[in-house]
């Protein structure tokens, strides 16, 4: 008797419950076109939140970085410049521009005033301690124990401040542990691959022998993991710890490291990070693999996702050495290779947000577009912290300010420490990335629209 007394309501309800249905689809439909819209990264009032001398300091620097010449001799410039002027002479001229434009300042008390000012914008700091080493650059324990004690004193610097509620940092395994070690590591695990344990045990102290290295090496090695250990252990529910990526010749190893690290440190959350560069061949395998480790092994994995800084460089050694080039044929196939990778981790991230994070480091505005898109298609929260973005201080501002204004976690790579420690830093970044460099000529557009439109305001009387 209810069943029918309810049933001829049912057309009446039906209609209602699809009108519904599809207002809520437009509402989306039109959300999504209106985000599409502010993404496209065209409004020049992003940098309304920058002094008149910020502006004219970037329109200045990225006018100088558009030129291929200085960019590409910028390290021997700059030598010169030192030799001429004299170390106090040199660092007055590259303070208030060059410097300010990318270096967060040299003491606590100035990168407290760029982080705070940071913060008011949105984005959020992090830190990273410019030192790392290539081959023959080794410089012996003392050397890698006081970068031990840096980075301490980063992790304490990024947790201490009120600067980020989630504060993260980068940290290079080769100012810890020699390059020359790691090279000749990453050949013999390709030959007869490490067990995890062996290197977690090696951080707890026990006096490991490792296969293929003398004792020499192997206590070189023992050293390097218990450098990492304290770092990982001062930072755990602290400060997240993104190990960078460097040379193929040496990666295979770092990423032991870093794995290592996110076995014995990331059972119940994700406080060790490894960085996947997408400009590599075998990029889309290894993270694969690494997802595979994190679920067998049973620990939260976090990943950087960039496309890759050192090109010319794999790519000279390859011919010179006779190998397969690692590095993708051409901007296209890299382009694929990200965006493959972002769509990976974000599918997985969809299902599992509390055991998987990822940053999307990058300056390209379409993968930026292409992940905030698909995170809306899985319902991925914009600020929930599994999905964060990150770009270079001083550098694709336009990007990071609209990202930060629509409500996503927004970090910046952020540098520290005086003209002379910073500098081989500066110099290394601007030559790795110099297709960046000389390609940010939307951003510098957009930042002459933003100074066009105060001078009009300022001659009308306006504010």
């Amino acid at each position: 008797m209810l069943c029918s007394y309810l049933r001829p309501s049912l057309p009446h309800i039906l209609p209602l419950r699809l009108l519904s249905s599809a207002a809520s689809r437009v509402a989306a439909v039109k959300q999504h076109e209106l985000l599409s819209d502010t993404l496209a990264f065209e409004d020049p009032r992003a940098f309304k939140v920058k002094s008149l001398g910020e502006l004219l300091r970037a329109l200045g620097v990225f006018r100088l970085c558009s030129f291929p010449a200085l960019v590409n001799n910028c390290g021997k410039l700059m030598s010169v410049a030192r030799t001429l002027l004299g170390k106090r002479g040199f660092s007055l001229l590259l303070r208030p521009t060059v410097y300010a434009q990318f270096v967060a300042g040299e003491n606590e008390a100035e990168i407290s005033q760029s982080m705070q000012k940071m913060s008011l914008q949105g984005m959020r700091p992090m830190l990273a301690v410019p030192i790392e080493e290539d081959l023959g650059e080794s410089t012996g324990e003392k050397r890698y124990d006081d970068n031990m004690d840096t980075m301490l004193e980063c992790v304490r610097m990024s947790h201490s401040n009120a600067w980020s509620k989630d504060p993260m940092m980068q940290l290079k395994i080769t100012a810890l542990l020699s390059p020359e070690l790691c090279v000749k590591l990453t050949n013999i695990i390709r030959q007869q691959p490490y067990d995890l344990n062996l290197l977690i045990r090696s951080m707890d102290g026990e006096p490991i022998s490792f296969p293929g290295l003398d004792e020499k090496e192997a206590a070189h090695l023992r050293s390097g993991l218990l450098r990492l250990n304290k770092i990982a252990e001062a930072s755990v529910n602290k400060v997240r710890v993104l190990v960078d990526a460097e040379y193929t010749y040496m990666n295979p190893a770092l990423s032991l490291v870093a794995m290592a690290m996110m076995k014995k440190f990331n059972k119940d959350g994700t406080w060790i990070w490894n960085t996947y560069q997408c400009y590599l061949k075998d990029s889309r395998s290894l993270l694969l693999d690494a997802l595979s480790l994190s679920k067998n092994e049973g620990f939260c994995l976090g990943v950087k996702l960039v496309r890759g800084a050192y090109m010319d460089k794999e790519r000279k050694l390859a011919m010179k050495e006779g190998h397969q080039d690692p590095i993708h044929q051409s901007w296209g196939d890299t382009n694929d290779s990200y965006n493959g990778c972002l769509d990976l981790m974000l599918d997985v991230i969809s299902q599992e947000p509390e055991r998987y994070r990822i940053i999307v480091a990058t300056h390209n505005e379409e993968s930026v577009r292409r992940a905030v898109k698909r995170m809306e298609e899985l319902g991925i929260d914009r600020d929930g912290g599994s999905v964060c973005f990150g770009q270079l201080l001083g550098m694709c501002d336009h990007v990071s300010l609209t990202l930060a204004k629509e409500g996503y976690s927004v970090y910046k790579s952020v540098p520290y420490g005086s003209v002379d420690e910073t500098l081989p830093y500066l110099v290394r970044r601007a030559q790795e990335n110099r297709t960046v460099l000389q390609g940010i000529r939307k951003e510098r557009d957009l930042l002459r629209k933003e100074l066009n439109r105060r001078l009009r305001l300022s001659l009308r009387g306006g504010s």
